[in-house]
């Protein structure tokens, strides 16, 4: 079971619960909550307190991955409590070609000049996919893989007639406008916000909304890319709901 933890302001003095565990429905995807109560001036060693008695009654209750509060800072207490929090490696990846439409569209790129280059360690489904839809819809993609490279753009200009330009030197990725990287290259000079890292849980994400329906369905108070991954791993949402914004969305 996935689980929830949000925090409690406190209830102006009448008695309250410090940690509140019960089962909710998100969704219609059945999720563990944990209400923690947290208010301004409550101590730090009380609050990791509560954290570390919210994830263990968690982990009795059979949650191994939690969807945190924004700007977590207790990860040593769910560690201690064996539960980790949501991974959002695979909606990174499952969205890294609307992430690289975004950084375009906010740096003004056209798909007809500008150069986006995706590397990886393999040439994984997420990598083929985002590979195929840069390549759809802009003029010059670069791909940088181990292997399997030349049997993708194959594929690509028979079925769809684009082309890829393989094996790029090392300055051509490091002077591509969009450079989309799967696994970490540290041979590589980055340039911020050109570099996406699908690899780095703490790399910043840009808005990603949802239709009007859904987003009044969500909680606040959440991690959105933490609470958006587990709702696209349950198959509640679907990739293509996420609309990927800019900075200034």
């Amino acid at each position: 079971m996935i689980g929830m933890m949000t925090w409690t302001p406190p209830a102006g003095g009448v008695r309250q619960k410090s940690v509140v565990l019960e089962t909710r429905a998100l969704l219609h995807l059945r999720v563990a909550w944990a209400s923690v109560a947290r208010g301004p001036r409550t101590p730090e060693t009380l609050v990791r307190r509560r954290v570390l008695t919210a994830a263990k009654r968690l982990r009795k209750a059979g949650v191994t991955r939690l969807v945190v509060p924004e700007a977590f800072a207790y990860g040593e207490q769910l560690e201690k409590a064996g539960v980790a929090p949501v991974s959002t490696l695979p909606l990174r990846r499952a969205l890294a070609a609307d992430l690289a439409r975004a950084v375009m569209a906010g740096r003004n790129l056209s798909g007809g000049s500008a150069r986006l280059a995706v590397a990886g360690d393999q040439l994984s489904g997420e990598l083929v996919r985002t590979v195929t839809e840069l390549a759809l819809g802009n003029r010059y993609v670069l791909l940088d893989v181990p292997y399997g490279g030349d049997t993708l753009a194959n594929q690509l200009r028979r079925e769809y007639g684009v082309s890829l330009l393989l094996s790029p030197t090392r300055q051509q990725l490091e002077e591509a406008d969009v450079l989309v990287l799967f696994a970490a290259r540290t041979d590589l000079r980055q340039r911020d916000p050109a570099v996406l890292r699908l690899y780095d849980e703490a790399a910043p994400l840009p808005p990603l909304l949802l239709p009007p329906v859904l987003e009044d369905q969500m909680p606040p108070g959440l991690c959105r890319p933490q609470l958006l991954a587990v709702l696209v791993e349950s198959g509640v949402l679907r990739p293509g709901q996420i609309t990927v914004g800019t900075a200034e969305s």
